[in-house]
């Protein structure tokens, strides 16, 4: 709960009819105001009036907000040292008070507002303290788990084993132990979750393993099987068909052609978007996706509902394989559930986890670069910061430390990142859609700014005000218009009718 702030009384989030903790927390900005609103309108829906029930409501909500399917009461208090003067419940009385509340008990109401069980939170213990959960996402990560759990107990696909091993050993050279042995696991059993970081080979091995599942079930069904490749977004799912494309043009003919025509789409796509609906889809348990092997890339941006929603639509016979990294590229929704998986599944002899941990970008055409990238990145995932520190200050051309401090250094990354910008800019204004259609949105994949904050001087909101001011000096436009030309833009939401996607990236 870092980077708060006390509230002015009339900001959007300052909930001005609060009272008693509600009112507290939400001045000092750990709450917003449609997470008080909540809190009170089902306090008041239950009859509730106990403020520190109400607090733990608005705090579940904000969990929501925050990534989150649920909130420790136990240390909540303990997790921000800002906020430790704050008037926090004593944990244990906390969580009594918030056990026996008609909130968790279940109430009854009118119209049946609430749901049919009428229960709005759910009180988990856990070792690590009282976990407290609004109904939903309770009931999401309990069908999760237990879905997951009854695939791994299914009886596994039936295998011809020496063509499955000898085709192993054609596809995966010296130096690829880890990506074959993850392949022929895959192909093995009906679920598996396939993990690495950064350059890794999981496209390698997705491409490879797609066609040893397709061979055995050639070999045992008489037919090529039904592939899907998915991911969340628009622009993860077009990378992980130019991924598989790419591969598959390295293979001997036979093995390419199991590969020929395959297309990825987004999630929301493959499990069938509704109009009426933002949370269910035309695929589900009474009519499962029609597919052989489904294939899900950057299923760390897959939040708790989606995955909910995919094991509800996949059939137990059909092979699930879930790609991506645990360690970045968390979703934006409730839910962390790659790393969830992953880590719940740690020391299990049941576990369908295939771990990838040796980089193969380093040995690749060119690899010097991301060879550097790739060491960095072990270091930080790894924790060693005296590794880290020495390959920033090595004097690589490719990765370096720059210090705020020193004045010519930032004057340098400024210059380069206002260039970027600018480029940008001074294409977005001459804009032609028939002669230029795509010139602004080739320009955006030419730099890249990630920042480990929202706010503060080297977050989000103050890189990008410095960039609108070097802009404005180069141009003499000043950017008082939200919605200025050359300003890049994410989505974060489907449309089907602009027919855009979540993860889309364009340009004003």
């Amino acid at each position: 709960m870092s980077d708060t702030l006390r509230l002015e009384p009339n900001d959007r989030r300052t909930a001005r009819r609060a009272s008693g903790l509600l009112a507290t927390f939400n001045q000092v900005g750990v709450l917003e105001a449609a997470e008080v609103h909540v809190a009170t309108r089902f306090g008041a829906l239950a009859g509730e009036t106990d403020d520190t029930v109400l607090l733990a409501v608005a705090l579940a909500v904000r969990a929501a907000r925050l990534g989150a399917v649920c909130v420790n009461l136990t240390t909540i208090a303990d997790q921000d040292a800002e906020l430790a003067e704050l008037p926090w419940p004593d944990p244990e009385r906390w969580a009594a008070a918030v056990g026996a509340s008609s909130l968790v008990t279940g109430i009854e109401v009118a119209g049946d507002q609430l749901g049919r069980s009428g229960t709005v939170l759910r009180l988990v213990p856990r070792p690590e303290g009282r976990l407290l959960y609004l109904d939903r996402h309770w009931r999401e990560e309990d069908q999760v788990c237990a879905d997951l759990l009854a695939r791994l107990a299914l009886v596994p696909p039936e295998l011809e084993t020496p063509a499955l091993e000898a085709s192993a050993d054609r596809l995966f050279g010296p130096g690829w132990a880890e990506q074959r042995d993850a392949s022929v696991k895959a192909t093995r059993q009906w679920t598996t979750v396939l993990t690495g970081g950064p350059g890794t080979g999981k496209t390698a091995s997705v491409a490879r393993m797609l066609v040893l599942i397709a061979e055995q079930h050639e070999l045992l069904h008489g037919r090529a099987p039904r592939i899907a490749l998915a991911a969340p977004t628009g622009k993860a799912s077009a990378r992980l068909e130019e991924s598989v494309t790419r591969e598959a043009a390295t293979l001997q003919p036979g093995d390419r052609s199991r590969l020929d025509g395959l297309r990825a789409g987004t999630l929301h796509r493959l499990l069938g978007w509704r109009p009426d609906s933002g949370t269910r889809f035309r695929h589900h348990r009474d009519n499962p996706l029609p597919y052989d092997v489904v294939v899900v890339d950057e299923v760390s941006m897959v939040s708790l509902p989606q995955m909910a929603r995919l094991l509800e639509a996949v059939r137990p016979t059909t092979r699930l394989v879930l790609v991506g990294d645990p360690d970045q590229l968390a979703s934006v929704e409730a839910g962390a559930v790659l790393a969830d998986i992953v880590t719940g599944f740690t020391d299990r002899d049941s576990s369908p986890v295939a771990r990838l941990t040796v980089p193969h970008r380093i040995r690749s055409a060119g690899g010097a670069a991301t060879g550097d990238l790739d060491e960095l990145a072990c270091a930080l995932r790894s924790g060693d910061a005296d590794a880290a520190v020495a390959l920033l200050t090595s004097g690589s051309a490719h990765v370096r430390l720059v210090d705020p401090a020193d004045e010519p250094a930032m004057a340098a990354v400024r210059a380069e990142i206002g260039d970027a910008a600018y480029r940008i800019t001074e294409r977005a204004l001459a804009y032609d859609p028939v002669a230029d259609p795509t010139g602004v949105t080739d320009l955006l994949d030419e730099h890249r700014l990630l920042c480990a904050h929202r706010e503060g001087p080297y977050g989000v909101a103050g890189w990008n005000r410095q960039v609108e001011r070097l802009v404005a000096e180069r141009t003499g436009i000043t950017h008082y218009d939200e919605w200025y030309a050359g300003r890049q833009v994410l989505i974060t939401a489907n449309d089907r009718g602009l027919g855009i996607s979540n993860g889309d990236i364009g340009a004003v």
